[in-house]
């Protein structure tokens, strides 16, 4: 799919009251709590970003877990009904905009990001928005990645999915832990994976072997 192709679907998704059933789905809900149990393993983080919010499903889980959040989204309607979403919590910072062109110089100590790098037009474009977030994480810090797998996502229109976007964060992170959920629908089977960054004192101990 192209760019206009991919935002014009995500506009009609979320023009419905729950937009790919995150409410209601038993999947969603497994789904969400493997990553929210791989986003408190370490306690709560003072930094955390979530990039893609869909209607604010998982933001609502996540947001009492930190100090700070920021949430960033390409689609202005995606970033509303969050904000309505979580208007109880005064420390969410809110940013529309394309992960390959989100800049900051802040560290985040937890990075959320899920189904969401399949919408992007190859796998190139993955691998420089990959660069991107793995700058953006501090060192010996978590980063949680979930989504589709390759064939269901291509199945879907997308270059690629879970596995191949694996493989491209592994080259620059450490995968800690792998959960798979799956049910007997043909599209909900999704890979969800922990990575740290080395740095700090795991690159310095790692050194030392």
């Amino acid at each position: 799919m192209t760019q206009d192709e991919n935002h014009q679907l995500l506009e009609r998704e979320l023009a419905v009251d729950d937009p790919w059933r995150l409410d209601t789905s038993a999947f969603e809900q497994q789904r969400y709590a493997q990553m929210l149990r791989m986003s408190r393993r370490d306690g709560d983080a003072a930094s955390a970003l979530e990039v893609g919010c869909a209607a604010g499903a998982f933001t609502e889980m996540l947001a009492p877990l930190c100090e700070r959040l920021t949430v960033l989204d390409v689609m202005p309607q995606a970033i509303e009904r969050t904000r309505l979403r979580t208007g109880k919590w005064s420390h969410i910072s809110w940013v529309t905009c394309d992960i390959q062109r989100f800049s900051t110089t802040e560290q985040f100590d937890l990075i959320v990001v899920a189904e969401v790098l399949y919408y992007l037009r190859d796998v190139v474009e993955m691998h420089a928005a990959i660069r991107n977030l793995v700058s953006m994480l501090a060192p010996d810090e978590t980063l949680i990645f979930g989504s589709a797998r390759d064939e269901i996502c291509q199945r879907w229109g997308h270059a690629a999915g879970a596995e191949t976007v694996i493989a491209l964060f592994n080259e620059s992170l450490s995968e800690i832990e792998r959960r798979h959920c799956c049910t007997g629908s043909a599209s909900e089977d999704c890979l969800i994976v922990r990575f740290l960054k080395p740095g700090g004192a795991s690159a310095q101990s790692n050194a030392g072997h």
